[in-house]
């Protein structure tokens, strides 16, 4: 099975692109094979209009939470807010989520997802910092247009499969919450390199084959790039492998899950 780990950015270029990890699944093997690097958006919407079958690991966030989608007046539906979404425009988009934060008690601005909570992500409406919000606009809709299937939100085409991912699962996992990567070249250290190196040498030795059931061969450079871009797309891809090999438990979601919200690929979000 073709398995791909895509590392995201909402704002794709030459220094940051999207980082894009073609794995192929044999069994419970999952092994390597090209890095690519799209500076624009048209190198991942070629790759969703790819033939499958296939199965992809996303960076970034599918859904909104339920608060602000009730709370917002949005349509009640992942394919309805999406397009929702889609159609205000970026900057329309960004006034949308400003004016909402505007006037609402502290702690109650931005909304977490139930996922996120398990997950020990950021809000999905945040802007600012790792701007996800911004990811979810360029992300999800592009989704719908590509005619991919997600599941338990969006049933298209079987054979191209998109579920959203988050590395810092996986990476928790591995080393604590040991920082390892950053974008800003002079905090790019040689503890961040043994972080990624330790990361990195966890997966292929099997640390993790008791709760992920896979192997994994990958080569040692892609824990020298210091921005860890192309390591959080292995770790996409282990997620999308893990989620491919539950596919007949709905691709691995948690039980009760808010098909609203979304949720992310990883087993230990099932505990």
């Amino acid at each position: 099975m073709k398995i791909y780990g895509i590392d995201f950015t909402s704002s794709p270029s030459s220094r940051k692109p999207i980082t894009c990890l073609e794995c192929t699944l044999v069994g419970s093997s999952l092994s390597v094979g090209a890095l690519l690097r799209w500076p624009s958006f048209e190198g991942f919407e070629a790759m969703l209009r790819q033939p499958g079958p296939w199965i992809a690991g996303m960076d970034f966030p599918f859904g909104q939470a339920r608060r602000f989608i009730d709370t917002a007046g949005w349509p009640p539906s992942w394919h309805g807010y999406v397009s929702h979404a889609a159609g205000l425009g970026r900057q329309g988009f960004v006034d949308t989520l400003n004016g909402y934060r505007e006037g609402r008690a502290a702690g109650d601005k931005e909304h977490r997802r139930e996922t996120d909570k398990c997950a020990g992500s950021i809000s999905p409406q945040k802007l600012y910092g790792v701007p996800v919000a911004k990811m979810f606009f360029e992300g999800a809709p592009r989704l719908i247009a590509a005619h991919v299937t997600v599941p338990g939100l969006h049933q298209e085409d079987p054979q191209r499969i998109a579920v959203e991912a988050y590395p810092g699962v996986l990476a928790r996992y591995l080393i604590g919450r040991i920082s390892y990567k950053n974008d800003a070249k002079q905090k790019q250290t040689a503890a961040l390199l043994a972080a990624r190196l330790q990361i990195l040498q966890a997966m292929t030795q099997g640390a993790f084959e008791r709760d992920y059931g896979l192997q994994v061969g990958a080569p040692v450079n892609l824990a020298e790039d210091p921005s860890g871009d192309s390591l959080d797309a292995l770790l996409c891809a282990v997620q999308a492998a893990w989620s491919w090999t539950q596919r007949s438990r709905n691709y691995g979601a948690p039980e009760g899950s808010d098909m609203l919200e979304g949720w992310i690929a990883d087993p230990l979000l099932k505990k």
